[in-house]
């Protein structure tokens, strides 16, 4: 039974947990910015260009034949894997940025000043002084 609770605790440490929920939202995140580039950003910049489909560009090694696909060089594809890497690096830049902002306010709050003494930590404290006397 050892090995078990021993598993157990190494399973619910705090920064498991935290890694786990990172992985999955990493996942998501690079779900929406796969979208995205190749449904959303992709198509306006390949109309720029001159009605250029991103995807669809390639360089082809060998064509199809019967029962067998074409082989080919897929560099559109890489393009906008790309310009997805860009983005999420550049919105990961601005999420570091403005936590390490908050961070630098927090640190240079000045302390709260300490609290006021009550009336009895007064009365006692004239008391000490009293009895040192």
């Amino acid at each position: 039974m050892g090995f078990i609770s021993e598993f157990k605790d190494f399973a619910a440490q705090g920064n498991l947990v935290d890694f786990a929920v990172g992985v999955v939202m990493g996942g998501a995140v690079a779900s929406v910015t796969g979208s995205f580039v190749a449904d959303i950003f992709m198509p306006p910049l390949g109309l720029l260009i001159g009605d250029v489909d991103f995807a669809n560009m390639g360089l082809v090694l060998k064509e199809a034949t019967e029962g067998k696909p074409a082989i080919a060089i897929n560099y559109g594809k890489f393009i906008q894997t790309i310009i997805n890497f860009l983005l999420v690096a550049l919105v990961m830049f601005f999420v570091v940025k403005g936590m390490n902002a908050t961070k630098k306010k927090a640190e240079a709050a000045p302390p709260p000043a300490p609290p006021e003494p009550t009336a009895s930590e007064k009365l006692l404290a004239e008391i000490r002084d009293l009895l040192k006397k």
